[in-house]
């Protein structure tokens, strides 16, 4: 049985049937005026990357500090040694503590969006693999995770710091806003996130790193996006 869509979802569908590519600018603009619903709608962009070549297929994965946030609230749990459980607290952290995260996690009990430990409690992650890596919440080092610096990353962490990863089909997606926030926040932000894309092109990739990219709020309609020229 075809699925009816609503009068609102058709509006935005006849409103979006330009296919050229916008600037960031008029993408933000018409974005924004879609999001016709009483909440107040994410912003998110999605890039598809040209991360295949004919010997290998590399990955993307790295964290991006947005200057201004994406609005949303994190939990942050922190699997630490007992002389910075007092640290991780007044660095902001929601969760401490080493044996009781452990037997959450373990009974499936999964009470954070972020997980941060410290080098040492890494050899009592092993277990956890299975329950943390399909939902991406493995601590990881390349992405600041694993650290003794735990100030600094839950401070990241709550000050707007996200991971991105691609996924099979070479797409990276991210939250970089709200409807709520302006115009030039949200710019500033898919900036840093372009940016962040672009240093981590690997050297073996010739042409264009970013092949495609969009920019959509929760419930509207995605809108292409002009992209600049990039280095070879």
């Amino acid at each position: 049985m075809k699925k009816k869509r609503s009068k609102r979802f058709n509006k935005l569908l006849e409103s979006s049937k330009d296919k050229k590519g916008e600037t960031i600018e008029e993408a933000i603009k018409k974005v924004k005026k879609n999001c016709t619903t009483k909440f107040d709608e994410s912003i998110d962009v999605t890039v598809n990357l040209n991360l295949k070549q004919k010997k290998e297929e590399v990955s993307l994965r790295t964290s991006v500090n947005l200057p201004n946030g994406n609005g949303k609230k994190i939990k942050i749990a922190v699997l630490c040694e007992e002389n910075k459980i007092q640290e991780a607290i007044e660095s902001g952290a929601d969760l401490t503590g080493t044996d009781k995260i452990i037997n959450d996690i373990t009974a499936g009990k999964i009470k954070f969006d972020k997980l941060v430990s410290t080098p040492a409690m890494m050899s009592k992650m092993g277990k956890l693999g299975k329950i943390l890596g399909p939902k991406g919440l493995m601590p990881n080092p390349k992405i600041g995770t694993v650290t003794n610096n735990i100030k600094f990353i839950v401070k990241s962490l709550k000050s707007g710091q996200i991971e991105i990863k691609n996924d099979k089909d070479g797409n990276v997606a991210a939250s970089i806003g709200k409807k709520s926030f302006s115009d030039i926040k949200i710019k500033e932000n898919y900036d840093s996130f372009l940016k962040t894309i672009m240093k981590e092109k690997p050297k073996s990739i010739r042409g264009n790193f970013i092949l495609s990219a969009f920019l959509t709020s929760t419930m509207g309609i995605s809108c292409k996006l002009k992209l600049g020229k990039q280095p070879s």
